[in-house]
């Protein structure tokens, strides 16, 4: 059967969505690590801190500009493909685009064009306060996407124009509540946290990997004041990153037992409404067939997650479709992709606690001064610093999936509320399919190529490692020069 526009539209911008943010999220974090680097150069006169700064720095460069290119698509989209959506809600979804675009992005960029040509120009500690101006950019920027899409979840402070049948802000007091929305909170800690994650998985992951290999070509001074610290640094974000992702996530996912009953019941493929719910490892088939088979569940540990009380009520999934049928009319299947949300939703926290666990293997293989010496270890932890990209990438196919069929979930605390959208009914009435497919393959070719140079710069240049100024404690014998390094920055 051929797809149509609805689900070309769909298919379209989750590759799009999901390939931007694979980038996004080391933006976000990398970016006040690195100007912490700078800070602690600045504050300890260490020259190990700056040539860190200066190639972290490179390597958050070539990630901004890539997730730059991506991003752009996102716009067009809106106003494309879903330009159905785009009328009915855009005076309100609009509005912290607009400032995310006029504010943040423009500060982010303006103060990293100052970093990047203002090394040697500016004084140091304004050269710094640039770094961290782009770092305040970034998660400002975060604040203002994260508060639309919040918005998608859990529309606020908005009503229905009587005049023009479409949703409108409900003045300033609007606009503010939409700032204030619950849900917006919970999400911007769990992806600023998130962030954190990939970003320590990055330093940590190349700073191991080359550890390794300083240890063994005999270059203690480089592997200990260069190498290994940042491996720790790397190691302890990590695991404050995990610890906090951990626990917005907790608080995030009982606001959304509370207000998209049906998304946690699709992760947890909770086909009936019970007390003492439990954590199903694996499952499979569906409850709208009666199919669904659970395999090792842990009894009541559901219950806590959603209610923090092992033995509370919590809704399934043929409740939910009755509720939704009872307020929103029949006719419509209101349960989400199952398998989608269920899976995604355990690779999100599997592999975000691998990460974290990472972290802390680290910190204690380099405890007490230790080195990383083995190639082994140090491949294994440039490898496996791609974990929380992928966490990152699942959480949001989770997120997106499981509000299904909804473009913009109904607030289910204010029934009287008309602001709601079916995914379907935002979809484009002209932009025929064959436009859609044939952008699709266009942006999935070009997003490929885009990936490959993004690899292969990445890799090129971490492979090229640095110069690490000799200390005192290098020096050949008396009044000798101190070896040349072999690692080039």
């Amino acid at each position: 059967m051929a797809l149509d526009g609805l689900d070309l539209a769909r298919w379209q911008f989750a590759i799009t969505t999901v390939y931007h943010f694979i980038l996004v999220p080391l933006t976000i974090g990398l970016s006040p690590l690195v100007a912490l680097m700078e800070a602690l150069h600045l504050r300890t006169g260490d020259e190990q801190w700056r040539v860190a700064t200066k190639f972290f720095g490179k390597i958050l460069l070539i990630n901004f500009a890539l997730g730059v290119a991506t991003g752009i698509v996102q716009e067009f989209q809106f106003g494309m493909n879903w330009s159905e959506y785009s009328r009915f809600v855009g005076n309100v979804f609009g509005a912290p685009l607009a400032f995310e675009a006029l504010l943040a992005f423009f500060m982010e960029s303006t103060f990293l064009g100052l970093w990047i040509f203002g090394w040697d120009r500016l004084s140091p500690r304004l050269h710094n306060l640039c770094m961290w101006m782009v770092a305040l950019g970034t998660n400002v920027s975060a604040l203002f996407i994260l508060a639309a899409n919040s918005w998608m979840q859990h529309p606020v402070g908005a009503v229905i124009d009587e005049q023009t049948g479409r949703a409108r802000l409900d003045g300033v007091d609007g606009f503010l509540r939409v700032l204030a929305n619950p849900i917006l909170w919970t999400t911007v800690v769990h992806v600023i946290s998130s962030a954190f994650l990939v970003a320590g998985a990055v330093v940590l992951g190349v700073s191991a990997w080359w550890m390794t290999r300083a240890a063994r070509a005999g270059q203690d001074y480089e592997a200990r004041r260069l190498w290994r610290r940042l491996t720790r640094l790397g190691a302890a974000v990590m695991i404050a990153a995990g610890a906090l992702t951990a626990g917005s996530g907790h608080v995030q996912g009982q606001l959304v037992v509370a207000e998209q009953p049906a998304k946690m019941a699709a992760a947890e493929m909770l086909c009936q409404t019970q007390r003492g719910a439990g954590f199903t490892v694996a499952a499979f088939g569906s409850c709208r067939d009666g199919s669904a088979v659970h395999l090792i569940t842990v009894p009541r540990v559901y219950s806590f997650m959603a209610a923090n009380d092992p033995d509370a009520e919590v809704m399934g999934l043929n409740d939910a479709q009755a509720m939704y049928e009872r307020a929103y009319g029949g006719g419509v299947d209101y349960t989400p992709d199952e398998m989608a949300a269920f899976w995604s939703f355990r690779l999100m926290i599997g592999l975000g606690m691998a990460s974290a666990g990472i972290g802390a293997a680290a910190l204690w293989l380099t405890r007490s001064g230790r080195l990383i010496a083995s190639a082994r270890l140090g491949a294994a932890a440039l490898w496996t610093m791609w974990l929380p990209f992928a966490a990152c990438s699942f959480g949001w196919i989770f997120t997106e999936i499981g509000r299904q069929p909804w473009a913009v979930a109904p607030n289910l605390a204010d029934p009287a509320s008309q602001v709601r959208m079916l995914t379907a009914d935002g979809v484009s009435t002209v932009v025929s399919p064959a436009a859609v497919l044939t952008s699709m393959i266009v942006f999935t070719l070009l997003y490929a190529a885009l990936g490959a140079v993004w690899y292969l710069l990445l890799r090129r240049y971490i492979r090229e490692g640095v110069r690490t100024p000799a200390g005192p404690d290098a020096a050949a014998g008396d009044g000798a020069a101190a070896p040349v390094l072999s690692f080039e920055y």
